[in-house]
């Protein structure tokens, strides 16, 4: 693959919300985003840039998308949107998210793909998934069936 664009330098998702202090409570002290600098006008034009780290991008055809659902034990939502967040504790982000007000949709499992899963519905209709990671991409790319799409389209 050739480009001549730059990768870009940051992903910023916006949830936009008709209920900002519960969705800003939920992502920014409830799952511990810090709050950086943000403009906004006055009254309701309202504004959090929370920091959530390194951001991917992860595609997934719908059959992908339908085993992730069943793996985590959750229903099948086609064409929803939802966050994933690596944690270095699933049961307990799942745990803390709960006694916030988040909704259990699926309780941690431990996926074939190495790492523990949990799904919640968190404010504004987003699902949130905390995922654990159990161990290194070194380590993934020694096992089979863990590649990239150029890989596997050989």
């Amino acid at each position: 693959m050739t480009t001549n664009m730059l990768p870009p330098s940051q992903l910023r998702l916006i949830i936009e919300t008709g209920d900002f202090d519960s969705a800003l409570r939920f992502y920014r002290d409830v799952l511990g985003m810090p709050e950086q600098i943000a403009f906004a006008t006055d009254g309701d034009d309202r504004v959090a840039i929370l920091h959530a780290g390194v951001a991917t991008i992860e595609l997934a055809t719908p059959t992908h998308a339908e085993r992730i659902d069943e793996v985590e034990g959750a229903p099948r939502a086609p064409g929803v949107l939802r966050l994933a967040l690596e944690v270095e504790d699933t049961a307990r982000a799942t745990d803390v998210a709960l006694r916030e007000g988040a909704e259990l949709i699926s309780p941690p499992v431990r996926t074939p793909f190495q790492s523990i899963n949990a799904r919640v519905q968190g404010p504004a209709g987003w699902q949130v998934t905390f995922f654990q990671e159990l161990e290194t991409l070194e380590a993934r790319a020694a096992r089979e069936g863990f590649s990239t799409d150029d890989v596997r389209a050989r």
